[in-house]
């Protein structure tokens, strides 16, 4: 009887080491203690059930883990103070249940949609492999289930936790032991198979099995001494993090660009957007934190953030040189619209809504976007500069920083000059960065009625256009903008932040809506400047101290502004990732693990094919007109890519339309049988990725290439090209690729201008030539077509 133990709990062992190796990057111990009960359970369940006919194991097992799962996520629930009922929580995580564990933030919070597949997964496997091991007799065989599991296990959790060096050794361990204590045993008969046969015929048998033996000791010798180097020369290297192949949550360009809602704010001052309950030590007042904007291209300013689903325990940052202050807040949103979670900088923990993180902003959001009512709670770490490190501290340079110091092409020289000016007289950073505050204060004013925009054209109008005109007067929209402008000109490493001023407790109104400036200092990190004028100040001209050289004409018109939407539309949720889950294998015989196997390998593809059309549809059906029209072009794009004809990005939208056609037409050629025509002599090569970016802003008139970013209107420049419909060439019978490349110059060029009719024209011809292209391939390359994995890290 005791000689029986070792391979069942060899296999529980195996199976539970996996959950050791995942808990890693899990928040708590609560994974690895549920993954150990499913192993445990898997594995006595077939134990105990030994005795019952084969076909019923399977059944039996599975209503085991229903049960064991059903239990283990509601502790999750629990633990995670998910609130509501326990069916649509369920639902949600079986849905949801892949993707968001691979987008999820490190540490990852044990929740009912993190921890169902790893449990599924791990019962599975203890059930695959007791049966094989234990009815079949098979127990090599059984362990390749839990090493399945473990080796899955390892690449989930990359490059974000140590080495797992002490679960190895005991995994390995464990299978010596289960192996040791699987030999024949009973009868001297069942030890050695030669007993009884004549003494030629043992000989034969003999001299086989050490033939066999030899031979197979060769190979593993030679597979040793073939893989060993290879194997340890990549101990050093870096594993790959499965989280880059998965898109995290997106945001409306509302939310990218929260900067435009200011002037919408000001028309409104009493709206009531929040109600806001604080804990903070006495006297301190709280700027409640809704976006930070790093990205500035000369049209508008973006958060840019890559947000990760977190849980309620948030990944602390950098600490700065200043003490820390812990402050907690409740707040209620009201009339407050779009998926930005407003906080105070920065936070820590949150509590009452499921969230999305960017560590390198501190930007929050709510994938599911606000409603009215929603209640939550932050604890956030404020810092507080030591302010006397200022006037001697240095910015940082170098790449780390150049995201908040890259200055967008096309600057205005009167901009620069005005930034030199500045700059001549002040050396220290600090002072640099305090004389753009004071200027700014002495020379504008503030009104609620001034149009958005932040644009190139708008900041040189705010800052230089005649006062009886509209010029040298805005909202704090582009007090913050300009600071940030003229700060990276003189060498500042800034960026924008929007949010509210809040008193403590009650009501956080419009009016309380402001943006502002912040600079990096070494050793004391991002300082927040006020540029905006008291109230009771007199602006002084600006030509008092600063005179533009007689060359430059004074602006004659007013910059057009940003068009403030009456209303947010709604948050539209991130596209959800299927969750192809394997079906329940019934593996008796020692064919099962083989099935097994072959089943973890059709989920794999049924996940990327999901993945792909998921996609594919968030492409073309999510975001507003100008977004969906860009992403069919990238179905285009990448559909000639995989067709083995990449384009590169410094070809033109119409250069790249007439690739297309004559892609469609080589291989509808090749399919016929007929001759294939080439590409053309002077065709131009694709750039390493297929996917160019151009190294200056489009020239008037002419077609966006394929690495221009198409802008969503966030500032509208006060010209724009003349859109031109592209020269019409020689086609072959299939969708109109030209027309989807006017309408992407569209959006370049005149960006805001798209309708919907126009998206949902575009989106049908880029399906419509991915079905085509795909048709004309060979069969094979259209079964491989759909679960290629390339559209899901290739970037434009």
């Amino acid at each position: 009887m005791l000689r029986a133990v070792p391979v069942p709990f060899a296999l529980v062992v195996l199976t539970a080491l996996a959950g050791v190796v995942l808990g890693r990057v899990y928040a708590g111990d609560l994974l690895t203690r549920l993954m150990l009960g499913a192993a445990l359970g898997s594995v006595l369940v077939s134990v105990a059930a030994r005795r019952l006919p084969s076909w019923l194991v399977a059944p039996v097992s599975v209503a085991a883990m229903a049960g064991w799962t059903a239990f283990s996520l509601h502790l999750a629930a629990r633990h995670a103070d998910l609130t509501g009922d326990f069916g649509p929580i369920v639902a949600d995580a079986a849905r949801n249940g892949i993707p968001r564990l691979l987008t999820a933030m490190i540490p990852v919070e044990p929740a009912p949609d993190t921890v169902l597949v790893p449990l599924v997964a791990a019962w599975l496997a203890g059930l695959t492999g007791a049966e094989v091991a234990l009815r079949a007799g098979r127990t090599l065989l059984g362990f390749l289930p839990p090493a399945l599991l473990y080796a899955g296990a390892l690449y989930v959790v990359g490059p974000n936790a140590d080495p797992a060096t002490w679960p190895s050794v005991a995994f390995a361990g464990a299978v010596a032991l289960g192996l040791a204590s699987s030999g024949p045993r009973g009868a001297p008969e069942a030890a050695d198979p030669t007993a009884g046969l004549a003494p030629s015929v043992r000989a034969a048998v003999r001299a086989r099995l050490v033939a066999g033996t030899a031979l197979g000791l060769a190979v593993v010798v030679g597979l040793a001494a073939l893989l060993g180097p290879l194997l340890a020369a990549r101990v050093d290297e870096r594993p790959v993090d499965p989280r880059r192949y998965v898109e995290p949550p997106r945001v409306e360009s509302l939310d990218e660009n929260p900067l435009i809602r200011i002037s919408g704010w000001a028309l409104n001052p009493e709206q009531k957007l929040l109600d806001v309950r604080t804990q903070a030590p006495a006297g301190a007042e709280s700027r409640i934190r809704l976006a930070v904007l790093s990205d500035y291209d000369g049209v508008t300013w973006r958060v840019g953030a890559t947000y990760r689903n977190a849980g309620r325990i948030l990944p602390a940052a950098q600490p700065g040189a200043g003490p820390v202050e812990t402050v907690r807040q409740e707040i209620t949103v009201a009339d407050l619209t779009g998926r930005l979670l407003p906080a105070v900088a920065t936070p820590r923990e949150v509590t009452g809504a499921r969230v999305a993180y960017d560590p390198a902003s501190g930007t929050l959001i709510r994938p599911e976007g606000l409603s009215p009512g929603l209640r939550y709670t932050v604890t956030s770490a404020r810092e507080r500069p030591d302010v006397n490190l200022l006037a001697t501290a240095d910015v940082p340079a170098g790449e780390e920083v150049a995201r908040v110091l890259r200055v967008a092409d096309g600057t205005p020289e009167p901009l620069r000059r005005l930034a030199t000016q500045l700059a001549e007289d002040n050396g220290a950073p600090y002072a640099r960065a305090a004389a753009i505050e004071q200027f700014l204060a002495e020379h504008y004013r503030v009104v609620a009625d001034a149009p958005s925009g932040h644009a190139y054209p708008n900041l040189n109008f705010f800052l230089f256009g005649p006062r009886g005109g509209g010029g040298q007067r805005g909202t704090s929209e582009q007090f913050a903008a300009a600071f940030a402008v003229l700060g990276r000109l003189t060498g500042l490493p800034t960026r924008v932040v929007v949010g509210f001023s809040s008193r403590g407790d009650g009501p956080v109104r419009a009016a309380d809506a402001f943006a502002w400036p912040e600079v990096l200092f070494s050793g004391v990190g991002w300082v927040p400047f006020d540029p905006l004028p008291r109230p009771d100040a007199e602006p002084r001209p600006v030509e008092e101290d600063f005179r533009p050289t007689p060359d430059d004409p004074p602006p004659s018109e007013v910059p057009e502004p940003t068009l403030e939407p009456t209303a947010t539309p709604p948050a539209v949720a991130a596209p959800d990732r299927p969750a192809d889950g394997a079906g329940v294998p019934t593996p008796v015989l020692v064919g099962g693990a083989v099935a097994g196997l072959l089943l973890l390998v059709g989920a794999a593809l049924a996940t990327l094919a999901g993945m792909r059309r998921a996609q594919s549809r968030a492409r073309r059906e999510r975001g507003d007109p100008g977004e969906r029209i860009a992403g069919a072009w990238r179905e285009v794009t990448d559909a000639l890519r995989l067709a083995g004809r990449p384009v590169g990005g410094d070809l033109a939208a119409t250069e790249v339309a007439l690739r297309a056609r004559q892609a469609l037409a080589d291989a509808r050629a090749t399919t016929a049988g007929g001759p294939t025509a080439g590409a053309g002599a002077n065709a131009r090569p694709a750039g390493p990725g297929g996917l160019g970016e151009p190294t200056g802003p489009a020239p008037r008139g002419a077609n966006v290439g394929l690495g221009a970013g198409v802008p969503d209107g966030g500032g509208s420049a006060p010209y724009g090209p003349a859109l031109t419909a592209p020269p019409r060439a020689a086609t072959v019978d299939g969708p109109d690729v030209d027309e989807l490349a006017t309408l992407l110059n569209q959006v370049a060029f005149a960006p805001g201008t798209a309708t919907p009719a126009q998206a949902d024209r575009a989106a049908a011809i880029a399906e419509e030539y991915v079905a085509a292209l795909r048709a004309a391939r060979p069969w094979w390359r259209r079964l491989l077509w759909s679960v290629h994995p390339g559209p899901l890290r290739w970037r434009p």
